[in-house]
């Protein structure tokens, strides 16, 4: 049985000096430069977990200058074989109210300036191409094991949604927001890619859970940042309850299987031949 180490990734209510117990700040030099913030390392119910605020704790780094590779490989590097997220989200459907939680399953990718890979020939340690499979997206297992706890908890849970991450910090134009919507998309987001692409490249077992902050502007309001952190202060201690609550149920799953199945696809989709 594989043992169980949780990362999480978040904002508000998860960075919470209380969340973990016997807490070390955990510095870490990667191959790409520093991580958004130190890594908290401590226990959630006796399982070990590791806190990571994604923008960092004062909310400095900027969606695109996220270090998302350096924050997955330090993830990885001490040792999760998970990692649960949450991340704010503007609304394209009218049955996805703020306030609400969406475990999501696929994304659109319309990000511009971002490094999506780890396989770009830059690192002994991912040599080659990898054309990762990203059909799920997710972690299907990891995934409805969050709806269900949302559920038991009564909380306003959609168990599907499509993503579409966008470049940011700006938000979206009233004519990008309706161009969303028919294309299918059920949030607008700013931090989910490449953080999906690159967990599945390092074998995690990745989720994510989208708080819905407002209805973006395809209704006709406007959006703003204080209307975003009004909402995210408001609802962040469902997300909160939601993880401390799953974290030992995580714990205590066999995930070999899984984090063995998620190997193989990375190694599958690897272009890269050893020489003889």
């Amino acid at each position: 049985m594989a043992k169980v180490k949780i990362g999480i990734i978040g904002g508000s209510g998860l960075d919470d000096p209380q969340l973990l117990k016997n807490v070390v700040e955990n510095h870490i030099k990667t191959p790409y430069g520093p991580t958004s913030d130190a890594l908290l390392e401590g226990q959630i119910e006796g399982i070990d977990c590791v806190v990571l605020a994604r923008h960092g704790r004062k909310h400095s780094v900027s969606p695109t200058n996220v270090n998302y590779r350096a924050n997955i490989w330090a993830l990885k590097k001490v040792g999760c074989t998970h990692v649960i997220v949450s991340t704010a989200t503007g609304s394209l459907r009218e049955e996805i109210a703020p306030g609400d939680l969406v475990v999501i399953d696929s994304f659109i990718d319309r990000t511009k300036h971002r490094v999506l890979t780890f396989f770009d020939g830059t690192s002994e340690e991912f040599p080659g191409v990898c054309h990762i499979p990203m059909e799920p997206a997710f972690c299907e297992d990891t995934r409805k094991l969050l709806i269900n706890v949302a559920k038991e908890l009564k909380l306003k849970v959609h168990e599907s949604g499509t993503a579409i991450c966008i470049e940011g910090p700006r938000f979206s134009t009233k004519a990008e927001s309706n161009l969303f919507r028919t294309w299918g998309a059920s949030l607008v987001n700013m931090t989910l890619v490449p953080e999906v692409i690159l967990a599945k490249e390092a074998g995690l077992c990745y989720a994510a859970v989208a708080i819905a902050t407002d209805y973006d502007c395809w209704r006709g309001s406007v959006v703003d940042v204080d209307e975003v952190e009004a909402a995210m202060k408001k609802y962040a201690k469902n997300i909160k309850e939601l993880f401390l609550k799953s974290i030992p149920i995580i714990a205590k799953l066999d995930w070999s299987t899984t984090i063995t199945e998620l190997k193989s696809v990375v190694k599958k989709g690897n272009m890269h031949k050893e020489k003889n």
